[in-house]
């Protein structure tokens, strides 16, 4: 096996994170707004997309240069035709000691079990709050908010455990649903996770007076819990976490707005299309498809990656400025979260 990479600012390349589609049967104002994503906005052909082998490939060569955790995402992923059998793929190449996938849960009820089965580990599932009518205007489809819960239901009921709820808290929409949704998933055994609204792609409208910053969703669910903090998990663990002191579960916060975690990423991004992200925030993506497509070695790929990585000097969050803020980037909904 390769020595492990690191990059400019000596971080290990040990995570991956897979787009396997650009669609979304939601359209999340701060993801993919109706007002750009409409019935007119052209999709990657079928054809531009990374085959199941293209990606198990990528992979297979990606954990012998030290990635251990490939997390599946979109777009919607469950939207990809039997993306179980792309699960199948992954679980059996050595190296992947995790595997997981993060979805909006329309469709997580009916996949549940074929995906465990398949060799899925976790998953993860996006839920702005409890409350139907404003859930139904942020997911921008009216989805009715009962259905995601009988998806997280689902997963728990085959083995997909803990189920990771990740709420995106933006001022004035949903800030007011934090303790609800505390209160729900306490002693459920699911980890729920708040996240700063973020300046991800260029189409959301973010402005920094709509983040509510880590600290204040912390204050709030003080009010009515005696929380502590509790260590990572593992180096370059983006939320920071913190438990009930009464044993009944914890809660993590996704401060990359507030409390920048840049030190510690060791994440790579690979599109649906198959370019290759340094940096949620990036601007340019590295092309790998036209290298699988155009005959190249396993060698050849390993070390066109091993470059890129090797000059990796991303620091977007902790560089960030509300100009910055606004310069070209890929959308989130290109490449996932």
């Amino acid at each position: 096996m390769e020595q492990a990479l690191t990059d400019t600012l000596r971080r290990s390349l040990r995570d991956l994170r897979i787009s396997v589609t650009d669609r979304c049967n939601f359209r999340c104002t701060y993801c993919m707004p109706k007002a750009v994503f409409g019935r007119d906005f052209q999709f990657l052909p079928r054809s531009a997309l990374l085959t199941f082998e293209e990606i198990a490939r990528l992979v297979r060569i990606l954990s012998g240069m030290g990635v251990r955790k490939v997390r599946l995402t979109g777009g919607e992923p469950l939207l990809r035709h039997e993306v179980e059998k792309l699960v199948a793929m992954l679980a059996g190449i050595e190296g992947v000691e995790d595997l997981t996938l993060t979805t909006n849960g329309s469709l997580l009820a009916r996949k549940a079990r074929t995906l465990k089965e398949a060799g899925l580990h976790r998953v993860t599932v996006s839920l702005d709050s409890l409350d139907d009518a404003i859930f139904r205007s942020m997911n921008d489809v009216d989805f009715p908010v009962v259905r995601v819960l009988e998806g997280i239901e689902a997963a728990e009921a085959v083995g997909l455990a803990p189920v990771k709820v990740n709420m995106v808290v933006k001022r004035g929409v949903n800030d007011g649903s934090i303790l609800e949704m505390a209160r729900f998933f306490r002693g459920t055994g699911h980890v729920l996770r708040f996240i700063e609204y973020m300046d991800v792609g260029t189409t959301n409208g973010w402005r920094m007076q709509d983040v509510v910053p880590a600290a204040e969703i912390l204050a709030i669910l003080r009010r009515e819990a005696d929380l502590e903090p509790v260590e990572p998990g593992y180096r370059g663990e983006v939320a920071r976490r913190y438990r009930y002191r009464d044993g009944s579960g914890e809660i993590g916060i996704i401060a990359s707005v507030t409390q920048p975690f840049c030190g510690d990423c060791t994440r790579l991004r690979l599109s649906s299309e198959g370019k290759l992200y340094t940096c949620l925030f990036s601007s340019l993506g590295h092309d790998l498809r036209a290298l699988l497509r155009g005959g190249r070695t396993d060698e050849q790929v390993a070390a066109f990656v091993r470059g890129v990585w090797e000059g990796r000097r991303d620091r977007y969050s902790e560089l960030r400025t509300q100009e910055t803020a606004r310069q070209p980037k890929v959308e989130m909904s290109h490449i996932g979260g």
